[in-house]
């Protein structure tokens, strides 16, 4: 990954970080990166994602879905972490020899409106959850292999299991004999899509997600304790710096349409790790080109309170634009759609800066296996750098959890006193 903070400097910039303050940042980054680093040697809760391009066994993972290897489609079930690192890398890299579809909410209309798309017969069932307990996954579960069943399909034919060691849908693996794999230990599941957690529908569309390992490993390898000469850690202590500013509010901006399940992805990563203690970035999701003509107005001319990441490759596939003999829009003819798309890019950033809005440039090579698996692993460690520095505990999620525990206890699931906050809601209705 290669990041130009330039445009985030004070020099350009208001909210800006002046060069004396990028000096003391860098003497923090070298601190936080020492502490990353014992974390990743002693394999610490959390800080072993780090690890995990070497940890995971892209073969492994090939094995455990070549009886799957015939599908037509995929059809990821799981929800946050358990699918949107998934959508991610399925998504960048294409759809390969099966398209790939996820279940990761419970609206009756889509989940319906999905399981009709597919053909039941030819779909891989990908069932992600560590606990194997998680409601959304398996109520939606429970739905798939319905209408398999009433479509006359053997279910455990067409699925495999992504758990934890031990929970229910362990023991559905060992009742019927399920092709598994196994959520990695001391990973919370946003930080784990360089595993089976996120690689098995890629692997089922025959991508090569070893390839996606090495470029996660090439990044890894870059992890140096200066802001200078890291990429990751120069966009996450930026990103910080730039917050305690004002720029709260950081939004993702990728040149790519095949990388905008990313933002989706990066906006949990983001929010879930630093969102805590009353500090954290807000992270925003936009599309470009198609997002300058619906918000890049409020990102350029309204509060001051925006940091704008744009992501892009560097290289693209070519796709000409034909001549036209229309004068006002000759210029177009004989560029190239990516050559277009660039120019919009370049614009935006020019535009920006220009209004004196913070933004960064993030970009890697291409969207391809390594591009892909170095933009995740580069984010993580920018991430993991940031809640160094913010000094909050970034590997937890305490008030997801205390809304899992309402949620259920509504449910019938247990007796939770969380759910007892929604009968003690506040209520001034106006119909």
């Amino acid at each position: 990954m290669r990041v130009d903070i330039g445009n985030a400097l004070a020099s350009v910039a208001d909210p800006g970080v002046g060069g004396d303050a990028l000096d003391r940042l860098d003497d923090r980054v070298a601190r936080a990166h020492d502490r990353i680093a014992a974390g990743m040697a002693d394999g610490e809760f959390g800080y072993a994602a780090l690890d995990l391009p070497e940890r995971t066994d892209a073969a492994a993972i090939e094995s455990a879905v070549a009886p799957l290897a015939d599908s037509e489609a995929v059809l990821t079930v799981g929800i946050g972490g358990s699918a949107l690192g998934a959508a991610t890398v399925s998504t960048a890299l294409g759809p390969g020899e099966a398209d790939h579809y996820v279940l990761d909410n419970v609206d009756p209309r889509d989940v319906a409106a999905t399981i009709e798309a597919l053909p039941l017969s030819e779909t891989a069932v990908n069932v992600v959850s560590r606990s194997g307990t998680t409601a959304e996954t398996l109520a939606n579960f429970l739905v798939v292999r319905e209408a398999m069943a009433d479509a006359g399909v053997d279910w455990t034919d067409r699925t495999v299991v992504t758990t934890g060691e031990s929970g229910p849908l362990r023991e559905l693996v060992a009742d019927h004999g399920l092709p598994a794999l196994t959520v990695p230990a001391g990973v919370p599941g946003r930080f784990s899509a360089l595993s089976a957690v996120g690689l098995v529908p890629a692997a089922i569309q025959g991508h090569d997600i070893e390839a996606v390992l090495a470029g996660a490993r090439e990044a890894r390898d870059g992890l140096a304790g200066s802001l200078s000469a890291c990429p990751a850690y120069a966009y996450g202590a930026v990103a910080y710096a730039l917050d305690a500013r004002g720029a709260a509010v950081n939004a993702v901006m990728p040149y790519a349409e095949r990388l905008e399940p990313f933002a989706e992805w990066f906006a949990q990563l983001w929010a879930e790790s630093l969102g805590k203690d009353g500090l954290g970035q807000t992270p925003a999701r936009a599309l470009g080109a198609t997002d300058q003509h619906s918000q890049l107005q409020l990102y350029r001319a309204g509060p001051r309170d925006k940091l704008v990441t744009l992501v892009r490759p560097r290289e693209r596939p070519a796709r000409p634009i034909p001549e036209t003999d229309i004068p006002d829009l000759a210029y177009l003819g004989g560029t190239d759609l990516g050559e277009l798309l660039d120019a919009e890019f370049e614009a935006t950033e020019a535009s920006l800066a220009a209004a004196g809005r913070p933004n960064v440039r993030v970009e890697i090579d291409r969207v391809g296996p390594r591009g892909v698996g170095d933009l995740l692993y580069s984010m993580e460690a920018a991430c993991v750098l940031a809640g160094e520095l913010y000094g909050v505990e970034t590997f937890t999620q305490p008030a997801v959890e205390w809304g899992k525990r309402a949620a259920r206890g509504l449910l019938g699931g247990g007796d939770f006193p969380e759910a007892e906050a929604v009968a003690e809601k506040e209520r001034l209705v106006v119909e």
